[in-house]
């Protein structure tokens, strides 16, 4: 064979594992790799958003939406440390891409050339990512490529998938050697393991002998594609579902099953059948804090009380808040196959017996429904959340796509957002970095051209990536931002007057001198001004026909939502914060078999 660039070995393996774009910010330290898909700009595009954070998020979105990972490609030093954040959230989302950094060249390891870090090692940018990725790879030799490459690639899909790093040296890029690529990984679920044949017996015992059970599915239900089989386990036994945000719509939420999240920011039904189950099957799903009411008995869940039936991908999640009475390692999609074959070679119904559980939930739904639901209906200036909630779900098809930044915007979404199909509500949900709802929203659209892609973000995330305005001009994406501005970080503000009597400081947006008026820029000017259509809507008469105008209109497009920040969202369970004593929920109580 020919003698080849590294760089061009990186490509050659990127066009094998049908990596369809890399979304990167130039700099010195990747030029080479610059040079060598200037060659193969045919088959893979590059999409230079005007930020890393950006970048990342939008290949974890791409991914979210898609199930199959792009590249991010970044320069030695600040620009690669830009990606931090945006990997960490992938990482704790479980959401994949392979993050090319370029590092000095080998010749000037730790004599601090520009932009090294040598105080514990030499090039050691590895280092930095290392806590937020499933593994970072340094090749130091153009033929250390290939097995780099295979190892990075399989890494990042297999298993718990999760972003990647591979650390190029400068000179890595542009020297050859005549080696042999790889073969492809085979990409996302080309693998997937099983539960032992006793486990499954095991669960279907306790599932026959349950009067009260609730599956509990989070995003490894999602990643493994098993909203059929969730659906037909789900209906075949009348078994409610609970959802953390990232597994909403695996089970139409219009369905009387499902019950949506559970937790502070839950439906009330979700936390009252937390708390009576006996049985909960709990599938690709974590139990963190904000889905187990910071693990305080009684207010989500009543372990050990109610028997737990934990499944999942990743073993390190089994148990790691509540010791489950049956843990079972398994690929979400092919356990609950597994479920569905053992019930039918026993020839198990229903039977009816689920009707008193199913009459209890529906009294409970019913009575957070007539709770909430007036609200919804009420025209207000500024608008009141629930009504940014109903307008958006009156207007938008089934098949869109919406973002969420953190923010109190996201609570409400949470709450209150029916998700008609998997990969339809992207969440930066583990590590909850502001910048994600606007940025990825990028990446969904790429990932999903013909579906209306709809980030609902706050006005505090927003300012922090502002540029993503340039990037869908640019790039012609179009994609609509919904700004949530409440004139405040509200989801604070709101910690302080509940926790800390009302003593309110560096959360709310005020003009220093003039009377405290609240102040923000001008989003729809600002959007304007960067080559994106904006208005902004202060009467909630507006909302909806500018939202439908702005779906319609098939380019980038901003709305500015002036929204009543007075308004919280109902707690059902709640959030600790320790030492600090906890809170009780508005609606509903805890309840201690």
């Amino acid at each position: 064979m020919a003698l080849r660039k590294g760089a061009e070995i990186i490509a050659e393996h990127l066009i094998n594992e049908k990596i369809p774009y890399i979304f990167g910010i130039c700099g010195h330290g990747t030029v080479g790799m610059l040079d060598a898909l200037y060659n193969v700009q045919d088959e893979i595009k590059l999409i230079s958003p005007r930020h890393e954070q950006t970048a990342a998020h939008m290949a974890d979105a791409y991914f979210r939406v898609k199930h199959e990972p792009v590249a991010t490609l970044t320069s030695c030093g600040p620009g690669s440390a830009n990606l931090i954040m945006a990997t960490a959230v992938a990482q704790t989302d479980s959401s994949a891409f392979l993050a090319i950094t370029a590092n000095v060249p080998t010749s000037q390891f730790n004599r601090s050339p520009f932009q090294e870090l040598n105080r514990h090692n030499q090039a050691d940018f590895a280092n930095v990512m290392r806590p937020v990725v499933k593994r970072s790879f340094q090749p130091t030799r153009v033929d250390m490529l290939p097995l780099a490459l295979r190892q990075a690639t399989t890494t990042m899909l297999s298993g718990r998938p999760g972003p990647v790093n591979l650390d190029v040296p400068f000179n890595v890029f542009q020297e050859e050697a005549d080696v042999t690529t790889e073969a492809p990984s085979g990409g996302h679920l080309a693998r997937r393991n099983g539960a032992a044949p006793e486990d499954v017996a095991a669960a279907v015992d306790m599932l026959l002998a349950a009067e009260k059970p609730v599956l509990f599915i989070g995003h490894g239900v999602t990643l493994s594609e098993a909203s059929a089989e969730l659906t037909a386990l789900a209906r075949r036994f009348s078994i409610p579902v609970i959802s953390s945000p990232n597994g909403m719509g695996c089970l139409d939420m219009e369905d009387p099953l499902s019950l949506g999240f559970i937790g502070r920011n839950g439906a009330y039904q979700a936390n009252q059948a937390g708390r009576h189950a006996d049985l909960v099957i709990a599938v690709g799903a974590r139990f963190d804090d904000r889905s187990s009411s910071s693990w305080t008995p009684g207010y989500s869940w009543n372990f050990p009380d109610t028997k737990l039936i934990h499944a999942d991908v990743d073993h390190d999640e089994i148990g790691r808040n509540y010791p489950p009475d049956l843990g079972v390692l398994a690929d979400a999609k092919t356990f609950l196959t597994q479920l569905l074959a053992e019930l039918d070679r026993r020839g198990a119904s229903e039977d009816g017996r689920m009707a008193p559980w199913l009459a209890d939930i529906a009294g409970w739904a019913k009575a957070w429904d007539d709770f909430t639901r007036p609200n919804f209906d009420v025209h207000a200036s500024p608008m009141r959340p629930e009504r940014v909630v109903a307008d958006c779900a009156a207007v938008l098809p089934d098949d869109a796509i919406i973002s969420l930044d953190s923010g109190v915007h996201h609570n409400w979404y949470m709450q209150f957002w029916k998700a008609r199909r998997p990969q339809s509500m992207l969440n930066t949900w583990g590590f909850s970095g502001m910048g994600f709802g606007p940025s990825g929203i990028l990446g969904a659209k790429l990932a999903a051209p013909d579906r209306p892609c709809i980030s609902i973000c706050g006005d505090g995330g927003f300012t922090m990536v502002p540029h993503v305005l340039c990037t869908a001009a640019e790039y012609n994406i179009p994609v609509v931002w919904v700004v949530w501005n409440n004139f405040c970080w509200s989801a604070i503000r709101d910690i302080q007057y509940g926790l800390f009597d009302g003593r309110e400081i560096a959360t709310g947006f005020y003009e220093t001198g003039n009377n405290n008026r609240p102040y923000n820029p001008d989003f729809a000017a600002w959007a304007r001004a960067a080559g994106v259509e904006g208005v902004t809507v202060s009467k909630s008469e507006d909302f909806k026909g500018a939202l439908e105008h702005a779906v319609a209109s098939n380019k980038p497009y901003l709305i500015d939502v002036h929204v009543d920040a007075e308004i919280r969202p109902p707690a059902t369970g709640t959030w600790a914060l320790p030492p600090i004593p906890h809170k009780e929920p508005v609606f509903g109580e805890p309840y201690h078999p």
